[in-house]
């Protein structure tokens, strides 16, 4: 059965609301996740969800096992992922406590995250040009404005390292290259949901104007925390709003994905990438 993903990120470690099934710790080839898996019902659906820093935020973005976590809640059989974010603007129309729908990421990760399940003798190449599911994001935007909180349609993320926050420098260059948000964890979710064949939708929430806007102090800890509080809640509405909405079936492209990427002729590929990412490439690669 088809199930709907949930990625918390800072300051959303649970969501009220959902009748505990269970509560899973899920093997991988990649290693170990972030936290448990929460599997229950939400407005009726199936839902799995995951914070991704662990339960009391004890991960650091680059620490982070994004491989684990996108291929356990394959495993888990999730077919769209809503990714939660906590971001700064980049941009004076984008205030803190507005909500943006990314459509677009730009990586400036540097300590070479794992974002891809292809290597180790296997070679895929993913359309990547529309990193999100437009389907999901329209719904997730619509939902937002539905409850008249302030959304943005659209924004290029630009994923830096973390986890310290910007210097003054660093955040005037990603303004004048025209970045709108900027986080430290999305573009590897966004990756790897592609080649998992997951619709991927971010629905991030200000906390504040990084730190270029004169007329604002810098970042401190504080306002990301008491912004993040305010917008955890307005999140938790969207997304109860989008489930109750969502139908079963997907009409978009993201589940085809892999259909035309592997490029490694299938009788080279080991048996053991066979095995470890038969949940992944199985309808392709026998």
């Amino acid at each position: 059965m088809s199930r709907i993903g949930l990625i918390g990120g800072s300051g959303l470690y649970k969501i009220e609301g959902i009748e505990v099934v269970k509560q899973l710790s899920v093997k991988t080839p990649f290693g170990k996740p972030s936290d448990k898996f929460t599997v229950g019902r939400l407005e009726g659906k199936e839902v799995v969800f995951l914070p991704r820093h662990g339960v009391g935020h004890r991960i650091s973005p680059s620490e982070i096992n994004y491989r684990a976590n996108i291929f356990a809640m394959k495993k888990l059989g999730v077919e769209r992922i809503i990714s939660v974010t906590a971001c700064g603007s980049l941009r004076e129309e984008m205030k803190p406590l507005d909500f943006v729908v990314v459509d677009q990421f730009v990586d400036r990760t540097n300590h070479g995250r794992d974002m891809s399940f292809f290597d180790q003798g296997i070679v895929s190449h993913i359309v990547f040009s529309h990193p999100v599911c437009q389907e999901l994001c329209s719904q997730i935007y619509a939902a937002g404005k539905s409850l008249n909180l302030n959304m943005h349609k659209s924004g290029t993320y630009i994923n830096m390292e973390g986890p310290q926050f910007s210097t003054l420098a660093e955040s005037n260059l990603y303004r004048s290259w025209g970045m709108d948000i900027i986080g430290m964890t999305n573009m590897a979710e966004a990756r790897l949901c592609r080649e998992a064949e997951i619709c991927y939708s971010t629905l991030a929430c200000i906390t504040d104007y990084d730190c270029w806007h004169p007329e604002h102090e810098s970042v401190t800890l504080d306002m990301v925390v008491s912004n993040l509080q305010k917008n955890v809640q307005n999140a938790k509405k969207i997304i109860c709003k989008v489930i109750k909405e969502l139908k079963p079936e997907r009409s978009c492209s993201c589940g085809k994905a892999l259909e035309f990427a592997i490029m490694t002729d299938k009788k080279l590929i080991p048996s053991k990438i066979k095995r470890d990412l038969k949940i992944i490439i199985g309808k392709y690669v026998k």
